[in-house]
């Protein structure tokens, strides 16, 4: 059974692709560029393909059974382009990741974009399982230029509390999906299993580090969204965070969910595991 991993260098590729490697799967990586994929597992296949340009799909999806779909962006034209190749090669599942905003109602922005995503892969027929998690712990990474320039975070949501996964998390529950039957079909919302507040996030990475970091509230729209890019966004994406953001200040007790846990039969690795593991990415100095 051959299984094809798109966004194999990503932050939950990446973990995915060491389990299916540990698990002895026949397995393919879709790479843009192989130089990236250096570190993944030697004897996983690498086929050179781009989401963005359907022409190079073809030869990357011959012989693929299983596929590990996720796209990345406010669009849905790699989702469109990778389920056409999938369904040329006759690919028979196909696990992709979606989202938490997907569950709610209304569905804000941000979940209207994996909602168009998840029609466009129902309606190909092909048996799906489609993880829906909330917040990436990875998405802490994107305090680093704030941290290293200024030793602070913006905090965009106050007293707001949500429950963040590990990513090696949600790789470990698409593995399961990838490689046992009974997965297709199923949707599986996926949280961490403590709730937290950001200010509780950023004690947590001081205590990890050792040393304090300042808590500073967003104060504007422009803040919000340079809390999560601080490179700016687009201002569809850019009206779509500060819409995500303004939820979660509402939500002051956390929505999280037991499924990891009863997929895996343990509990979802802590923010704190995440911090232990991590930790070297917050002492580095910033880039040359």
């Amino acid at each position: 059974m051959m299984i094809l991993v798109t966004g194999a260098t990503g932050n939950i590729g990446r973990e995915l692709t060491r389990e299916l490697d540990a698990k002895g799967a026949e397995l393919r990586l879709l790479v843009r560029d192989p130089a990236r994929a250096a570190r993944l597992p030697e004897r996983a296949e690498r086929a050179v393909g781009d989401l963005g340009d359907p022409a190079t799909l073809a030869p990357a999806f011959v012989g693929v059974d299983r596929l590990f779909l996720l796209t990345q962006g406010i669009g849905t034209d790699h989702t469109a382009a990778a389920i056409a190749a999938a369904e040329a090669a006759g690919v028979d599942h196909i696990v992709n990741v979606s989202s938490l905003h997907v569950t709610l109602d209304p569905i804000p922005a941000m979940g209207r974009w994996h909602h168009e995503r998840e029609k466009i892969i129902r309606a190909s027929g092909i048996p799906t399982t489609l993880l829906q998690p909330g917040g990436f712990m990875t998405n802490a990474l994107d305090w680093l230029p704030t941290i290293r320039e200024g030793n602070h975070v913006l905090d965009p949501v106050g007293p707001g509390r949500y429950a963040p996964i590990d990513p090696a998390d949600i790789a470990a529950v698409a593995a399961l999906a990838l490689v046992e039957d009974g997965h297709q079909d199923k949707e599986y919302v996926l949280t961490g299993d403590e709730t937290v507040t950001i200010a509780e996030q950023v004690r947590t990475i001081s205590e990890t580090i050792g040393r304090d970091i300042e808590v500073r509230e967003a104060a504007t729209p422009a803040d919000i969204v340079r809390s999560r890019f601080p490179d700016g966004a687009p201002q569809a994406l850019a009206d779509a965070i500060t819409e995500g953001f303004t939820l979660m200040r509402a939500d002051t007790v956390g929505f999280r969910t037991d499924t990891v846990e009863r997929l895996l039969g343990r509990k979802p690795h802590t923010f704190a595991d995440w911090c232990t593991r991590n930790a070297e990415a917050f002492l580095r100095p910033e880039p040359a």
